[in-house]
């Protein structure tokens, strides 16, 4: 894959210090679909400034840093430390279990949400985005917390709780026991919450959840500014540079010269 061709490249997970991950199996193909509970395994902030970022300073693309933790201050000194590097914006992953909390996800609680991007936002130096948990009651009472807290823009949505049973083992087939839900299968819902929180809050959106084709992107015209690939990259690894091409195609088709004309264009 060309990453010049791509916008911005979203890493994994980074935490202040490496982080071993679940134990296995991890991974499993559900219809439609994967779960996942690989547990936010990652080298640790050092060997990611040393490594990783050289790396993709290499290619003409914004770089985007997903940063996680278990506690306000993990997440603040990840932060931190990013503030003097050479990357563009800073997404949050806020789906991490608060383990000070006892262990209910910062994302899943708008005072918790609200508290942690009010401190994060102290030691930023580039644009916060807040990744938004979709395993909530009222999305639009997240993204106001957020946005009020002062989150620049935000991404939704994130995974589903979901679960496999191997039923000849009778056993959960995720060591895990429960994982994220990822893929095709999620899309209508991922559609549906960030036209809600396009028409709530008024920051620019990034969404994503099961996108696979460059149709799957255009649908986001429900209120997203941009879009994100991840698991489809699993099954064809061009799948980013097809919805490239394919939004370009559409436009042509339509003669839409300015693709402005497509944010939140339904209402």
């Amino acid at each position: 894959v060309d990453l010049n061709r791509l916008g911005a490249v979203v890493t994994k997970g980074v935490a202040n210090v490496p982080w071993p991950g679940n134990p296995t199996p991890r991974v499993t193909e559900t219809a439609s679909g994967m779960l996942n509970a690989i547990g936010l395994q990652n080298p640790g902030i050092d060997l990611f400034c040393k490594r990783d970022i050289p790396f993709l300073k290499q290619y003409d693309t914004k770089i985007v840093v997903n940063v996680c933790g278990k506690s306000k201050e993990d997440y603040c000194e990840v932060v931190e430390r990013l503030a003097d590097e050479p990357v563009d914006l800073l997404e949050i992953n806020v789906s991490c279990p608060n383990v000070k909390e006892g262990g209910i996800a910062f994302g899943q609680n708008p005072k918790a949400l609200e508290a942690i991007t009010k401190e994060v936002k102290k030691y930023a130096k580039q644009p916060i985005i807040m990744k938004l948990s979709p395993n909530v009651t009222d999305i639009t009472e997240m993204a106001k917390a957020a946005v009020d807290a002062g989150s620049d823009a935000l991404s939704l949505i994130n995974t589903l709780t979901g679960m496999k049973i191997d039923i000849e083992r009778r056993d959960f087939v995720l060591a895990n026991k429960t994982g994220g839900m990822s893929g095709p299968a999620i899309k209508p819902v991922a559609v549906r919450m960030v036209y809600q929180v396009a028409n709530a809050v008024d920051v620019p959106i990034i969404g994503m959840g099961g996108i696979s084709t460059a149709e799957d992107a255009l649908e986001f015209m429900a209120g997203a500014t941009a879009v994100s690939v991840g698991t489809a990259n699993f099954i064809n690894p061009a799948t980013t540079l097809e919805v490239v091409d394919g939004i370009k195609t559409y436009m042509e088709r339509h003669q839409i010269n300015d693709i402005n004309e497509l944010i939140g264009c339904v209402k």
